[in-house]
């Protein structure tokens, strides 16, 4: 399709970093340095693919942040306030007594912590500058209420709106420079560092070019961020772009986050899951499968191997791998090319119903044909919904039938030596490889690997795998196949290994 730019990276500024450094014995900068690596390293092993890996701590960022402010001040919307509240360091945030909770230290001493992340928080007071967040509620209301899907899922953008019927208080956007060294100096004041989240957020401007040629992707961008990071990205940066003159992002899609056999992942309690472990026990594909089959953006998910081994077991490597062994295993197709389609087998109507009689298909066969003609239309309607979910379902269900087909029809029982069977048998094979080459387009942005071997395996040529021009069972609509016939790709074994019990 067009061009487009994928986005991922790391915020560094902020008093954490600026602790976690000290703690460690080393430099903000070499810190964030090391750190940032590891997530760009997770991102290749994960197979995640990006045009811009965006650091806030490159000079551009900061010259792009800098402007940004500017436009804020020209704006009128900043004034230098006192400030006082309960500050959440680990989420630098402050926080309203209503997120609060009353709890013990490691020694016993009561203190009070964030009701959402169980983080510890501090009375703070400083001088800061404020940024005056409670009269953009008539401009954030207009802009939801024109643009429904503007947030989603739907409980996210519900959640927007009621944050706007309640206290908007200004917004504390700095911090003193006395405290909090480790970031972007408020141009024209070096008592004063820039907030965190404002720097953060305007990494979104800045790696399309802001302040010069931005203008060529903004606003049409979406965002990808956790539940918890909302109030942020949903009322805090659209604010701060109306104050700079811009408009809010087109999208922004919030997901949910994993839980782990019912619990919130926590070092605590020691059941952080490492992504990079789950991909040597799962491998890339298997992990990325589960992870994208199973997570529902608008709910936690829960997560433990047990299920990931069943799920990736029973769908990839029994009902996908089996099928591509079976429908190309030498005993059943000696010939190794992609069988010839017989009309007179399987002949067009227009009603399943009246299939009888007239071939060798039965109802449940032409009720396959027309799922699996559907299938692209709404595997990429869910995928531009971002519900990847709901497209691995209908794949899901489309390969059960598949099988079903198969297994209904019993191809290795036919008499090749009869002509009437060799028509019959080719052409149950020919639309098994079509089913299957239909599933491995469609599966190639969630387990890149796996189609490939598949898609090679049925000698489907690198030009012929995009969604624009996936046309499935030409021949049964009386057109051409370009694969009939076609020698297929050299037998690379299993499609997928079958998992054993971590």
């Amino acid at each position: 399709g067009p061009r487009s730019l994928s986005v991922s990276g790391t915020d560094e500024h902020g008093l954490k970093i600026q602790q976690a450094a000290a703690a460690a014995g080393t430099s903000p900068a070499e810190l964030c340095e090391r750190v940032s690596e590891l997530f760009r390293r997770a991102l290749t092993q994960a197979g995640v693919a990006y045009t811009d890996f965006t650091r806030t701590s490159e000079p551009g960022h900061q010259r792009a942040v800098r402007h940004f402010w500017g436009a804020l001040r020209d704006g009128g919307v900043l004034y230098k306030g006192s400030y006082e509240g309960w500050y959440c360091t680990p989420e630098e945030s402050f926080l309203p007594e209503s997120q609060l909770a009353e709890r013990t230290d490691a020694q016993g001493r009561p203190c009070k912590v964030s009701l959402e992340t169980g983080h510890e928080v501090h009375w703070t007071k400083e001088e800061n500058y404020m940024f005056r967040l409670s009269a953009f509620r008539d401009p954030l209301q207009n802009w939801l209420r024109d643009n429904p899907r503007a947030i989603f899922p739907d409980p996210f953008y519900q959640r927007v709106l009621r944050w706007l019927d309640e206290d908007l208080p200004d917004l504390s956007v700095s911090r003193e420079r006395s405290r909090l060294q480790w970031g972007i100096p408020v141009p024209s004041d070096p008592t004063q560092t820039i907030y965190v989240w404002v720097d953060a957020l305007v990494n979104y401007l800045s790696v399309v070019g802001y302040p010069e040629s931005h203008g060529a992707w903004w606003p049409a961008v979406h965002h990808v961020v956790g539940k918890d990071i909302l109030k942020f990205h949903a009322l805090y940066w659209p604010a701060l772009l109306l104050a700079a003159g811009l408009e809010p992002p087109e999208r922004i899609l919030v997901h949910s986050h994993w839980t782990v056999r019912g619990q919130k992942m926590s070092k605590s309690l020691g059941n952080v899951v490492d992504p990079s472990v789950c991909m040597g026990q799962y491998g890339v594909d298997g992990f990325r499968y589960f992870l994208l089959r199973q997570g529902v953006p608008e709910r936690d998910c829960d997560y433990y191997d047990e299920k990931v081994v069943k799920l990736v077991n029973s769908e990839l490597a029994d009902a996908l791998g089996g099928l591509l062994n079976r429908s190309t295993a030498p005993s059943i197709n000696p010939s190794n090319t992609y069988p010839c389609f017989s009309e007179c087998c399987f002949p067009k109507v227009l009603d399943s119903r009246e299939a009888k009689g007239t071939g060798r298909a039965s109802a449940e066969d032409y009720e396959l044909v027309a799922a699996v003609a559907l299938l692209p239309a709404q595997v990429d309607s869910y995928f531009k919904g971002f519900q990847i979910y709901k497209a691995l379902e209908c794949i899901a269900q489309c390969v059960r039938q598949t099988n079903g087909f198969f297994q209904r029809h019993r191809p290795w029982k036919l008499d090749r030596r009869d002509a009437a069977e060799q028509l019959w048998l080719d052409t149950i094979l020919h639309v098994t490889l079509e089913c299957l080459r239909v599933y491995g387009t469609l599966l190639q942005p969630v387990v890149p690997h796996t189609a490939d071997k598949l898609l090679s395996r049925l000698a489907v040529g690198p030009g012929e795998r995009g969604l624009s021009d996936l046309t499935f069972l030409a021949r049964y609509d009386g057109k051409p196949c370009p694969f009939e016939g076609r020698q297929l790709g050299p037998d690379t074994g299993i499609l997928f290994h079958r998992l054993g019990k971590s």
